[in-house]
């Protein structure tokens, strides 16, 4: 039997074995889950729409100011970026752990200066890119040039779990640069809905401030014509200083805003200044949809179960551990000494063969690290159960929210227009004598208490419903994920180590 005939022999079953891979295969863990929302049941939104979509979900509330401003999100958010770059490391280390899959090769080549009794042998190096270095001692000279290659078998899948748990940790880094955009993006509207909340006060306390300095008016002209005393004057006049001072403050509020919405879009507060405008009134709502949808749409739960995904094949590579590590090497050169005649056939040296390293006794390290390894595994199921509870908390908290503050949007709707109502009575009586000043003081402050309540719960409203569409993951999928073979532009079918495998429930 010919050399070549054993040594493919002996290759046949390898390539047989390689196909093993020690541990279990993934599959989804199970997690709690509900058929419906408590919270949607005796409630229809009015004109309910979706969300945009991956690129913009904000589309929703027409407003073209927040719509630029969220496009600059993707750009220039610092946030943003450390976690694209969280995730082109670990596509990095994917392509590390992948590059084990294959033969090593390696080439090298010497010449070398010998010589005997008194004389010191000195090597001179030709490979190392310094050039050869002088020697004067006399001697003979040794030229060598070889290559050489070692492949590890991964007969017990050690190596293909290592990639697969990376793929999994880059996938899971992937699906954070989801959560970190739409976190962004969600913090950058609800700042932005309380800048334009301070826009709608100042203007609601510009308004206030005309009215009670008509009530100023009138105390003082009842004071000239001897009807009112200068006590009146003085309380109109402290209403008109309340407000005027809330006026200021409320700039603080909204410079505060302006400056936290530079930093989202990646700009220093000075390059950054938003005209005043009003706050919208109209209030979207984005429908729940079904509760096994958040599992596909929450970029968090992706994550978390990915890292499920990398957890257990970390357990494969431990386990692997407790099998021999088979390694191929070999070596083809050429040595002579004579430079000239290096090539020759006659000079050719070359070697073959495997070898199987097996560990007898380390303490006891290997089975605590395979206990390691399934520990951290349900450690990170924990955390993927956590997670979709989390988020059914959430949605159903914002459902609660939003309901609970539509109705009593509508309770305050009717408490302003009777405050206002209160308030021109009040006044009219004081005009004509029939009323003394603090029944229009009592008025005016109701109503000026009734109009910041029924702007707070516009405000909360629309916090609201950015909450909910963050809740169900804007828009998101989780087959936004790349897969493997994408990581290095490559079609899915051509990546060495496949796919993931599908989640299974």
């Amino acid at each position: 039997m010919t050399s070549k005939r054993i040594l493919a022999l002996s290759v046949a079953p390898l390539a047989i074995l390689s196909g093993c891979k020690a541990g279990p295969d993934y599959v989804r863990p199970m997690a709690p889950m509900t058929t419906t929302f408590k919270e949607v049941e005796g409630w229809t939104p009015a004109s309910p729409k979706e969300a945009a979509g991956w690129e913009s979900w904000w589309a929703i509330y027409e407003d073209p100011v927040l719509d630029g401003l969220e496009k600059q999100v993707d750009v220039s958010n610092q946030n943003l970026k450390v976690a694209e770059a969280a995730y082109r490391a670990a596509r990095g280390e994917v392509g590390v752990q992948r590059g084990q899959l294959l033969p090593l090769v390696t080439a090298s080549s010497s010449a070398r200066l010998t010589g005997g009794g008194s004389r010191n042998a000195v090597s001179v190096g030709t490979g190392g890119g310094g050039g050869p270095t002088v020697n004067t001692a006399s001697g003979r000279t040794l030229y060598q040039l070889s290559l050489g290659a070692t492949w590890d078998a991964d007969l017990w899948g050690r190596i293909r779990r290592t990639v697969e748990s990376s793929v999994a940790t880059a996938q899971a880094s992937a699906a954070d640069i989801a959560g970190a955009r739409l976190s962004a993006q969600s913090e950058l509207a609800i700042d932005y809905f309380q800048l334009r909340a301070a826009d709608q006060q100042t203007e609601l306390l510009n308004e206030i401030i005309m009215d009670f300095q008509q009530a100023l008016m009138i105390a003082q002209n009842r004071y000239r014509a001897g009807i009112a005393t200068l006590a009146d004057v003085y309380a109109a006049q402290t209403q008109v200083d309340n407000v005027e001072a809330q006026l200021v403050n409320i700039k603080l509020t909204r410079a505060r805003m302006e400056h936290a919405i530079a930093t989202l879009t990646g700009r220093p507060p000075s390059e950054v200044s938003i005209v005043l405008a009003p706050l919208a009134t109209n209030v979207p709502v984005v429908p729940a949809g079904v509760p096994s949808s958040l599992l596909e749409r929450r970029p968090d739960i992706t994550a978390a179960e990915y890292n499920v995904a990398s957890a257990n094949a970390q357990i494969g590579v431990a386990e692997a551990a407790w099998f021999p590590d088979l390694t191929l090497a070999g070596s083809y050169g050429l040595a002579g000494n004579s430079l000239g005649r290096l090539l020759n056939v006659s000079n050719a040296v070359w070697s073959v063969g495997p070898s199987l390293a097996q560990t007898i006794f380390n303490g006891g390290a290997r089975k605590a690290q395979t206990e390691e390894a399934r520990a951290r595994y349900d450690q990170t199921v924990a955390t993927y159960r956590e997670t979709v509870l989390t988020a059914f908390q959430q949605v159903e908290d914002q459902l609660a929210t939003l309901k609970v503050l539509e109705e009593e949007a509508a309770v305050q709707e009717r408490t302003v227009a009777d405050a206002r109502q209160s308030e021109q009575l009040a006044l009219n009586q004081y005009r004509a004598g029939t009323a003394d000043f603090t029944s229009v003081i009592t008025a005016q402050t109701t109503r000026f208490n009734a109009e910041n309540a029924a702007l707070a719960t516009v405000d909360q409203r629309l916090a609201g419903s950015v909450g909910l569409v963050v809740a169900l993951g804007g828009g998101w999928d989780a087959s936004r994920v790349p897969q493997p073979g994408r990581f290095y532009g490559l079609p899915e079918a051509v990546d060495e180590v496949g796919p993931m495998p599908q989640p299974k429930s």
